[in-house]
């Protein structure tokens, strides 16, 4: 019987190469080696850069999405820095559109008041500072509302001036305030004396508010455009010498006797707000004597006489 010899070698499966320690001997003293002769000569630095060189573009594949989401952040994070100095830029700018507004108003309500003041004392009566509230709420009448009235003396009647010339008259006087009709009111009027040929007229508001009007001057009145007309104080109401307007237009009508003549008021009444209120000359004036005592003292002047 023939006795078949068994390979008794283990598989390659099972099979072990050298021992762990052996590696770690081997791999710790390779690893000494390359980092003396890295230190010493420069060994690994050709394949150290061979290998960066070769992992560049893959490196800035991979760093694409990254400078990409930083870029994105950037764009909006400066967009909204943007955004919110443009919001606050704009409220800036619209407080000092604001301010320059009130500045602006300031300076011409103050040079408006420097005129007042430096009239009042030309004026030789008393006057009372006033501001303009709003417009009376009759649509078919000029009229304004102003902030002075019986409690601050204001009496009916009173002239109304502002710094170009006569405003309008007093109307109504109530405790706290006071209406004032102005001179282009339809119901108006004012005694006028032309400054050129010191001619006595009338002026009356024009229907609708429409300006002035000289009426009752004959066809060949010597009235031109560009006369100034002034107050001319024999109404006991307005002091002599106060501008009211300018001749704008003479219409010498062949069909009628008198002429018609537009006038332009130099105190315009749109946007004033500062005005004075003056006392009535005709205040100040003394009063009439009574008729009893003119026929009392009737006797006395005949005796007198004799």
């Amino acid at each position: 019987m023939v006795t078949e010899s068994f390979d008794r070698t283990p598989p390659p499966f099972f099979r072990q190469g050298p021992s762990a320690f052996s590696m770690m001997l081997f791999c710790s003293a390779l690893a000494v080696f390359l980092m003396v002769a890295d230190a010493r000569f420069k060994v690994t630095q050709p394949l150290r850069a061979a290998l960066a060189t070769a992992l560049l573009p893959i490196e800035r594949v991979l760093l694409v999405p990254v400078a990409a989401w930083r870029q994105a952040h950037d764009y909006l994070s400066g967009l909204q820095t943007a955004i919110e100095r443009e919001q606050a830029a704009r409220s800036e700018l619209a407080q000092q559109a604001e301010r320059s507004a009130r500045v602006l108003q300031l300076e011409r309500e103050n040079a408006n008041l420097r005129s007042l003041l430096d009239l009042r004392p030309a004026l030789g009566v008393r006057s009372i500072a006033a501001e303009v509230l709003y417009d009376a709420p009759d649509i078919y009448s000029r009229k304004v509302i102003v902030d002075r009235g019986s409690r601050n003396g204001v009496l009916p009647g009173a002239p109304v001036i502002d710094a170009k010339g006569v405003l309008g008259q007093v109307t109504r006087v109530y405790p706290l305030n006071a209406e004032v009709t102005l001179l282009t009111d339809k119901d108006a009027a004012i005694p006028v004396l032309n400054e050129r040929t010191q001619v006595r007229g009338a002026a009356y508001g024009r229907p609708g508010g429409g300006g002035m009007e000289l009426r009752f001057m004959a066809g060949n009145a010597d009235v031109q455009v560009g006369d100034l007309l002034t107050t001319s104080g024999v109404d006991g109401v307005y002091p002599p010498g106060l501008p009211v307007a300018r001749v704008s237009e003479v219409d010498r009508r062949v069909e009628t006797s008198f002429a018609r003549i537009v006038l332009q008021p130099v105190a315009s009444p749109d946007g004033v707000r500062q005005v004075l209120v003056l006392e009535p000359i005709g205040v100040q004036l003394p009063p009439r004597p009574e008729p009893a005592a003119e026929a009392a003292s009737e006797p006395a002047r005949k005796a007198a006489r004799r």
